[in-house]
């Protein structure tokens, strides 16, 4: 579950680049497909958290 909170921030990251035109003609094409989450990536920021908040919640030590 730590593997898909760090994914799904650095998902988050993307978009808020791709959202702001900082990564050129890769941007472009990442907002046709994903055009919410461009305009507002904490969406996906708010899913890495509860990823991690979920894998802390069920790991077993």
């Amino acid at each position: 579950m730590y593997f898909v909170a760090v994914a799904l921030l650095g998902l988050s990251g993307l978009f808020y680049s791709a959202g702001h035109h900082e990564i050129g003609s890769f941007g472009v094409s990442v907002c046709t497909y994903g055009s919410a989450f461009c305009d507002n990536p904490m969406i996906v920021l708010a899913g890495a958290g509860l990823a991690a908040a979920w894998g802390m919640f069920v790991s077993v030590r």
